[in-house]
């Protein structure tokens, strides 16, 4: 089957694309996105879907960015669609928020692609993920430890993002990009073995390929198609095992002692993850709270405590070697406009854009647990922001409400649960005062009144 053909059938056997749809291309200049755009022209043109631009993030950490740059630009007056650029000097970023290159510059992209979709008014976002990139993220898992969640590697979709290619090798994608005399930049980066995923591509896949298996590739991208049909039917079949009348930091012992192992060490482990807030939960983690099933008595885990209390696992926001709550996690993250705050020990990311307009968004308020937009008039949310959870004596003005409230008061009107409140990030200007208590209402001082007002647009997202 042909290279198109087998794109078409992936992206069939997914529902990844329908006619309707409108489509926005990423690309780096690079051979994977490059042919994405043209395969995405085609499919175009068959009347499969509508490529309605393309996109491109400047990382601004090598010298020639400017010439991906370029490239990018030239792609996108090749086959007749407009081109979204936008620059970040992601190395920056990644000393101001004390994270690794390669974490701060993915945060910036997928931020970017919000912004892309937004700007396109698109459907989603394709991404030129190959075979090979699939196999080499299984390796990556599999190397640092991980069950079939892990080593599902990368979705055909997740949210607003696709990866149509997924079906096909890199050297198919350079050979159909050579017959049609098509060019591409090659990244220097590439060849830098002191990144992990350089490292397997350059040396491990090779080794296995020769020694090992010539078809390792095509082995490690159906392993991980197999980890996330298995991944998929272990999250249904939990649900039979849970109550859904339990808090969810309390676990039935005799419910959990009758789902099969795979199963009960998922629910733990879930229920682990939310305690931990933002922090590692591994195997070792989980297998001591199964132990306390017949042991009894109590475990310290990250950020929380594990404990067999009657006939429950109680998971509390507990200190190690104390019998008080764990004290709040201050934090306090700058929030730039365009840009996003990613807060780990809450586990939300805020991010912010400007708009001309707030006539089509509405302020109305969000259920406590959802993720949630607000809209801000732009002349009064005057930099620099942050992002932060409470602190004593917290106030503010909720739409709506004539006079200021204390924060704490808001929280028990909206009913959100005392162990929940320290992790709600609050939106802050220069002066401290809370523009956006993120999920739940702004402050009154900001509402928009005027649909042709500029505005600032606030979102949250689990990370």
């Amino acid at each position: 089957m042909s290279v198109i053909g087998r794109v078409r059938q992936f992206i069939r056997q997914h529902d990844l694309i329908r006619p309707d749809m409108r489509v926005v291309a990423a690309v780096s200049g690079g051979s994977d996105s490059t042919a994405l755009a043209y395969i995405l022209r085609e499919l175009a043109a068959a009347g499969e879907l509508k490529l309605v631009g393309l996109a491109h993030f400047n990382h601004q950490l090598r010298e020639s960015a400017a010439n991906d740059e370029r490239c990018a630009a030239a792609i996108a007056a090749a086959i007749g669609v407009p081109l979204f650029v936008e620059r970040e000097d992601v190395a920056a970023r990644a000393r101001r928020e004390r994270r690794s290159i390669e974490d701060a510059g993915r945060t910036a992209r997928h931020a970017f692609y919000d912004r892309a979709r937004d700007h396109f008014s698109a459907d989603t976002v394709a991404l030129g993920h190959t075979r090979d990139d699939q196999a080499e993220t299984v390796l990556l898992r599999l190397i640092r430890g991980a069950g079939p969640r892990g080593l599902a590697a990368m979705y055909p979709r997740k949210h607003h993002i696709i990866r149509p290619l997924l079906a096909v090798k890199r050297e198919e994608l350079r050979a159909w990009l050579g017959e049609r005399r098509v060019t591409f930049v090659e990244d220097e980066t590439n060849a830098d073995v002191s990144i992990p995923r350089n490292r397997i591509r350059a040396e491990l896949l090779p080794l296995l390929t020769a020694r090992f298996n010539p078809s390792i590739v095509d082995t490690l991208a159906d392993e991980a198609d197999l980890a996330r049909e298995i991944w998929e039917w272990m999250t249904g079949a939990a649900a039979a095992y849970r109550d859904p009348s339990d808090p969810f930091d309390e676990l039935n012992v005799e419910t959990l002692m009758a789902a099969p192992m795979a199963l009960r060490r998922l629910i733990v482990w879930e229920a682990m993850r939310r305690a931990a807030r933002g922090r590692p939960v591994g195997l070792g983690h989980v297998e001591a709270a199964l132990r306390l099933m017949e042991t009894g008595g109590s475990i310290d885990a990250p950020a929380h405590r594990v404990e067999r209390v009657g006939d429950r696992l109680v998971l509390t926001g507990r200190a190690p070697g104390r019998k008080g709550r764990v004290r709040a996690n201050l934090f306090r993250y700058p929030l730039s406009i365009p840009g996003e705050a990613r807060l780990p020990e809450a586990g939300w990311i805020v991010s912010a854009q400007t708009a001309d307009s707030g006539a089509m968004v509405s302020n109305e308020p969000r259920e406590p647990a959802v993720p949630g937009i607000a809209i801000v008039r732009s002349d009064l949310c005057r930099g620099p922001l942050s992002v932060r959870n409470r602190r004593p004596g917290d106030r503010f003005r909720p739409v709506g409400l004539d006079g200021r409230k204390k924060l704490q008061d808001f929280f028990v009107d909206r009913k959100v649960a005392r162990r929940d409140r320290d992790a709600v990030p609050l939106v802050v200007d220069a002066a401290d005062r809370i523009v956006w208590v993120a999920g739940h209402g702004i402050d009154e001082a900001f509402r928009v009144t005027d649909p042709a007002q500029a505005v600032v647009i606030f979102k949250l997202r689990r990370v």
